[in-house]
């Protein structure tokens, strides 16, 4: 039991490093949602003209709705999130401490060393063995379509694509990927979110998605066939290298979000909606 807990607890260092590469499937927002977050968080001042009374009771009336929709949605966010102090600070150290003396440097460094096709051979390797993870939820969701396609996508990467490192499925024959995990399941069985929140060294997630990544993570077959030591350095192998593919989009979030805690968050739980809904 100890040596399980502790195999568990060295895993999960590497979890966060994996989310945060992955914010564009779990909350990393693409320009145009960058956009859409900072006009929203920067709304356009009223004018209320002094020179006429239906303008003035139109503005007045308009900037009544405007209060009651703010008010609306900082309720909305507050129901989401009610740890959100605990989550700010947790958010801050994973990324001004983790991602910036940690994972940040080594990434830059193996960035150099490893040109992008072999970076993405390693990404496609490891994405091929989520297949299990994919498929099982692909299945318990009745998506008989997409359960179809990740058993040819497995079928054709781990033989054509030499066991994964060239995706022949979608390059060649246009087969894409069902991204399905356990959290979207539970969703789909009618479990609600949950809170959100932030935990060291993991990635923004809800209370249902943590749940499900701990599902996820025990349908990885890595975990029963090779050590312990050789797992571990696989999931710490996989953090820099998709962090190193990641260094440009980091940078232009960075600069473009200006609250990026709540960029994060929202774009984060609209696509958690929006994938349980498809």
């Amino acid at each position: 039991m100890h040596h399980w807990f502790r195999e568990s607890l060295y895993i999960s260092t590497f979890l966060f490093s994996i989310g945060i590469c992955g914010f564009s499937d779990v909350g990393w927002v693409s320009a145009e949602e960058e956009n859409t977050v900072v006009s929203m968080s920067q709304p356009e001042a009223l004018r209320l003209p002094s020179d006429n009374k239906e303008s003035d009771a139109t503005g007045i009336t308009a900037a009544y709705f405007l209060d009651e929709a703010e008010s609306t949605a900082a309720r909305e966010e507050s129901d989401q999130d009610p740890w959100e102090p605990f989550n700010e600070t947790m958010f801050s150290f994973n990324r001004n401490v983790v991602d910036r003396f940690m994972l940040k440097p080594v990434a830059v460094v193996w960035d150099t060393l490893l040109p992008d096709p072999v970076q993405r051979s390693l990404r496609n390797a490891l994405d091929n063995l989520s297949v299990v993870r994919r498929l099982v939820n692909n299945i318990l969701q009745l998506k008989m379509e997409g359960t179809g396609r990740e058993v040819a996508r497995f079928t054709i990467n781990s033989t054509i694509g030499v066991a994964g490192l060239f995706d022949v499925a979608k390059d060649g024959f246009g087969i894409l990927q069902s991204d399905e995990d356990t959290g979207q399941t539970m969703g789909v069985y009618g479990m609600g979110p949950g809170p959100y929140m932030i935990l060291p060294f993991l990635p923004p997630m809800t209370v249902r998605d943590g749940i499900g990544l701990a599902a996820d993570g025990a349908m990885n077959p890595l975990n029963y066939f090779i050590p312990f030591a050789a797992t571990a350095g696989i999931y710490g192998t996989n953090a820099i290298n998709e962090r190193s593919l990641n260094l440009d989009k980091f940078e232009r979030v960075e600069e473009t979000v200006v609250d990026l805690y709540s960029a994060v968050r929202n774009a984060y739980l609209q696509r958690r909606a929006a994938a349980i809904k498809e």
